[in-house]
């Protein structure tokens, strides 16, 4: 994995890590009311959306790919529960079903991409808008609210007087598998190469178009899981839920040091950038910063998680270049 990860990602890792952890140290002492459990959970609670398609996310970008509709595929996601909730279906039964949804559109971006060979930025920018405008259709402008109160409980609530969310465990454990299937299997090692150069990796054997259709429908899925969450956790299905949320899953797994042309991340560098930009989110609002303003620093994070990796990397190649001519006879 050493050569698969340079160590340019890594000290990015780090750095992410340590601001993070810096954020932390600096809100727990100067940010009122940031340090107490009820806190902690609204914002591990608020951040799981987030953190939940940042991990499909980061194996997609990872293997020079990216999704756009995974917002729009929540929504949809969202909208349709609440449909079938009004029609009398059973919650077992209808979270089953808004799971298969999230898998089609998945399925349905990756075969676009894989099959016949368009990009994935603009088809997933055409799937955004037309997923967000079924979700419109099938719920219209109604809130559905009346959820089962056990259900609500567990995506909202938290373990005893701790500030661990209920919903965070099913998350550790979905983390856990991501993190063993990038960093630790074959199929994470030929994410690898196939983002650093598809047709070296096609050269090798690897299955380029298969795995990226598998990574789009794992995303579609864990996108509608996340539509279904939000849901929940917000007692209310609309078909605007999550409406911007993919801006901050781009902003935060760029943020964590995976290349966009791909090839380069860990999944851990992701996490810290999702955990970064929701501390940061919360702190703002405990100190009244507007939501605009939020939005804001949002941007500013995404234009300069893709542009410092760059900088640092023609810096370092300018400086190696130079090296190389003072030494050269």
């Amino acid at each position: 994995m050493a050569d698969l990860v340079p160590a340019r990602a890594v000290r990015w890792d780090t750095a992410v890590g340590v601001l993070l952890l810096a954020l932390l140290l600096a809100s727990f002492g100067f940010v009122d009311g940031f340090g107490n459990a009820l806190n902690l959970s609204f914002l591990i609670g608020n951040t799981l959306p987030i953190a939940l398609i940042a991990l499909p996310m980061t194996l997609l970008v990872v293997s020079g790919e990216i999704d756009l509709s995974v917002a729009s595929t929540a929504g949809l996601s969202g909208a349709v529960m609440g449909a079938l909730w009004n029609a009398g279906l059973a919650i077992e039964t209808i979270i089953p079903l808004c799971l298969l949804l999230g898998l089609v559109c998945g399925l349905v971006n990756g075969l676009l991409v894989t099959r016949l060979g368009l990009p994935s930025l603009a088809v997933t920018i055409g799937t955004m808008a037309a997923y967000r405008g079924i979700a419109q259709i099938v719920l219209g402008s109604d809130a559905v609210t009346d959820f089962p109160v056990n259900y609500l409980e567990f995506a909202a609530g938290r373990i005893g007087d701790t500030f661990l969310p209920y919903a965070a465990l099913p998350f550790l454990v979905l983390l856990a598998v991501a993190a063993v299937l990038l960093h630790a299997t074959p199929f994470g090692r030929s994410l690898f190469a196939v983002g650093a150069s598809e047709e070296a990796a096609r050269f090798a054997g690897i299955r380029v178009r298969r795995h990226r259709l598998l990574l789009f429908t794992l995303t579609g899925l864990l996108s509608a899981l996340t539509g279904v969450f939000w849901a929940l956790h917000y007692a209310s299905a609309r078909y605007d839920n999550a409406t911007g949320l993919e801006l901050s899953v781009v902003a935060a797994v760029l943020l964590g040091g995976v290349d966009f042309d791909g090839g380069k991340g860990t999944l851990g560098g992701a996490l810290a950038g999702v955990f970064l930009l929701g501390a940061l989110q919360n702190v703002m609002s405990l100190l009244d910063v507007s939501a605009q303003s939020q939005i804001l620093v949002t941007g500013v994070l995404l234009v300069v998680s893709v542009l410092a990796p760059r900088l640092a990397r023609q810096f370092t190649d300018a400086r190696a270049a130079r090296r190389a001519t003072a030494t050269s006879p």
